[in-house]
């Protein structure tokens, strides 16, 4: 007998449950395994005679919107039965379901099956802020202005705050924190299909693509200062035409940058030759301050200060620099930037980091696991970008050039 699973995700809108059914279903593909995500919101959008964006439809008072979301329920529940029946193995219900009677009704749907739920949550507010303003520019949004989007957006979670209940009594339960990706709480009581898999799969970064690309030049890579926020110069406008030249075919629906010039500047063009692009600026992507060794060169360290010269050159991770920081001080910022780009963005979605010379360095230890000691000598061209893959089979990384005669 085949050995099969019904996985419920749940929780209130905005808090990563379609990207994680997503990265579940995707993994346990690449393990031969017949899985098929179900999602509510897909059948509403076909069903709906009207936009159903309007937070009113989503109040609990809305009898109509109430009788519709319920259809939608059972339509899925029906197509999952079926699919399960025909030879499926792993069923995904991809909806809010934040009342026990929905959560009932799916349990009940499905006797004899082992059902399992996945409730997502997130805890930081930065990242909650910058995902509801990434969900508001979403196409059901988009006859709406930005304000409006996220005023609606906001108003339709106020709707399902008033009547979520966490999960407590189901049999098979485990609580996500979707930003930090780890498992908060774990209560499985039946014989769970694939559960040391999706364990794994939960708590591991997945990347379709991701581009990591270094900023264009700058006046003060002409000149070998550190730090400030110069501008690009004219070859550096020229390289962000380019990367935009080459990466116009490819759909990116967001690119990650510093909050500096320069990163915006060799962002903008790439953003549109986009169809649908937002430039995000965050300031975990920030390069490393340089404190008191701001704005100079490297050899105007050296000759006025030249115990920093030769402290650095000791330990070039380690050191900090006088009202600084350093590569080690930094990391956990990095870090911290690194888990806002997974959260904020699709699984199934490209993504591309605009960033700098040694936060790139740090960007790419994370992936390839280069020692501490090596990071501060990684190469990091501005004429070509480094692509990733990272599934749970296989690791896979290169450096590609994207402008011919563009040193």
């Amino acid at each position: 007998m085949e050995t099969k699973l019904v996985i419920a995700m749940v929780g209130l809108p905005a808090r990563g449950k379609s990207t994680m059914a997503r990265k579940i279903a995707r993994t346990l593909e690449l393990d031969d395994v017949r899985v098929r995500i179900f999602n509510n919101g897909e059948v509403r959008r076909q069903l709906a005679r009207e936009n159903s964006s309007s937070p009113e439809f989503f109040s609990p008072r809305n009898e109509q919107g109430l009788e519709l979301r319920e259809k939608c329920a059972r339509i899925n529940l029906d197509l999952a039965r079926a699919f399960l029946d025909e030879g499926g193995q792993v069923a995904i219900l991809d909806a809010s379901n934040v009342r026990p009677a929905r959560r009932r009704l799916i349990e009940a749907t499905f006797p004899g099956l082992p059902v399992f739920f996945i409730e997502c949550m997130n805890a930081d507010d930065e990242a909650m802020e910058a995902n509801l303003e990434r969900k508001a520019s979403l196409k059901e949004f988009r006859h709406l202005t930005p304000d409006e989007a996220l005023d609606s957006f906001s108003k339709r979670i106020a709707y399902y705050e008033g009547i979520y209940q966490p999960l407590g009594e189901e049999r098979n339960r485990i609580l996500v924190d979707t930003f930090a990706g780890c498992i908060l709480q774990e209560h499985i009581t039946d014989l769970v299909p694939y559960y040391d898999r999706l364990r794994d799969i939960i708590t591991t970064r997945i990347v379709k693509n991701l581009y990591l690309v270094r900023h264009g030049e700058t006046f003060f890579n002409l000149e070998d200062r550190i730090g400030g926020d110069s501008d690009l110069t004219a070859k550096g406008r020229a390289q962000a035409q380019a990367l935009a030249d080459y990466f116009a075919n490819v759909p990116i629906p967001i690119i990650f940058t510093s909050k500096h010039k320069r990163t915006l500047q060799t962002a903008a063009p790439i953003a549109a030759r986009q169809e649908h692009c937002s430039i995000i600026a965050l300031p975990e992507f920030n390069e490393i301050h340089a404190g008191i060794c701001d704005g100079m060169t490297y050899e105007e360290i050296r000759a006025r200060m030249p115990e920093v010269a030769t402290a650095r050159n000791r330990n070039k991770y380690g050191y900090v620099y006088p009202g600084g920081e350093g590569y080690a001080s930094m990391e956990a910022r990095v870090h911290r930037g690194l888990r806002k780009v997974f959260y904020l963005n699709n699984y199934d979605d490209n993504i591309m980091i605009v960033g700098h010379r040694a936060v790139n360095r740090m960007i790419l230890s994370d992936f390839v696991f280069r020692p501490k000691e090596e990071v501060p000598y990684i190469y990091m061209p501005q004429n070509r970008y480094y692509h990733l893959q990272i599934d749970p089979h296989k690791k896979h990384f290169a450096l590609k050039p994207f402008a011919n005669g563009l040193k």
